[in-house]
């Protein structure tokens, strides 16, 4: 039997790569945001019930501990804000069990970034400034849309007062599942399923596209306010571009009783479906009641970018071994 042991991405697509990837570099630096490395091993988990976290035992000064590999560098980098880094960014790899396909590979590339004093509208003007000047053609005008809007638009329905029954029979029509496989599923899931499957795929066609003002139940460490219909909605926003996902920002709650209370809502979710409970980062916790910065923040998916800026049609054609191969 012959092991397959050639790289998944050509050497010149490597070299394209880095290319990128030192041109993201130059974006910050010239806007004068450090550059920062945080560990890949953190006390805590993603908590959030649509990932998956990957964790191992590690034997420590304090004895056998689990230790969780970060779905992001959100945790560690926040801790830096709250210590007086300032505005800061890093190339991070990050880790999310069982997401495989042609847009997704476990192990990833996040380009993660914080700006102290930012509001929502200057992270979007940002991102999309840096969206624009990685990709080889110009992508199109940056457009704005409610989510509410994109649901009446495409699906013709009000996600905030669709009923759940009817959520779950729409994403099992549209998702071709029979009805019975979302009897367990929760509002934000069917409206996840609608989103995907749906909505996705017609944004960021000859436009930057720019989602605001998801459910409040979708903020996650995002803060929440008030919408024109009396709404709480989250204070956060996804970028797409040719129907793909790239970033998804979030102006930043920093009130720590609030945080512990998303983190405890969502473990307790997670018992409810019968998942597995994930260690809340106390860490993070910690730093928010130090007091972290008001301001925003943005995680960007650098190989889809890549994969989207060289025209592949599969993430593990930018990588030098996707999972499956490593």
């Amino acid at each position: 039997m012959t092991t397959n042991w050639q790289p998944t991405a050509s050497i010149e697509t490597l070299r394209q790569r880095a290319r990128l990837l030192a041109k993201a570099r130059a974006f910050f630096h010239a806007r004068d945001v450090l550059e920062v490395e945080t560990p890949v091993l953190g006390r805590g988990g993603s908590t959030d019930v649509h990932l998956v976290s990957l964790s191992t035992q590690a034997r420590t000064e304090r004895g056998q501990r689990r230790l969780w590999l970060q779905t992001s560098p959100e945790f560690h980098m926040k801790r830096l804000l709250a210590a007086g880094s300032g505005p800061i960014f890093q190339l991070a790899r990050s880790f999310r069990d069982g997401e495989v396909g042609a847009r997704h590979n476990i192990e990833f590339t996040m380009l993660e970034w914080y700006r102290p004093g930012f509001d929502l509208d200057a992270l979007i003007e940002e991102t999309t400034q840096l969206v624009t000047a990685l990709l080889p053609r110009a992508p199109g005008p940056v457009v704005r849309h409610r989510y509410r809007e994109l649901f009446h638009t495409h699906l013709h329905i009000d996600p905030f007062n669709a009923s759940l029954d009817g959520l779950r029979a729409l994403a099992a029509e549209r998702g071709q599942m029979p009805l019975s496989t979302l009897e367990v599923e929760s509002r934000e899931t069917c409206l996840d399923l609608l989103m995907s499957l749906v909505i996705e795929p017609q944004l960021g066609q000859g436009e930057l596209s720019v989602v605001v003002d998801y459910p409040a139940r979708q903020a996650a460490l995002a803060r929440r306010h008030l919408d024109g219909e009396g709404d709480w909605v989250a204070s956060r926003f996804e970028l797409y571009v040719d129907g793909i996902e790239l970033a998804n920002g979030y102006h930043e709650l920093t009130d720590a009783r609030e945080q512990r209370e998303r983190f405890d809502e969502d473990n307790e979710e997670r018992r409810r479906l019968g998942l597995s409970e994930v260690d809340a980062d106390q860490a993070l916790i910690a730093a928010l009641e130090h007091g972290m910065p008001e301001g925003a923040g943005v995680a960007l998916g650098m190989d889809r970018l890549i994969q989207l800026a060289l025209g592949k049609a599969r993430l593990e054609e930018v990588l030098a071994f996707a999972t499956p191969h490593c």
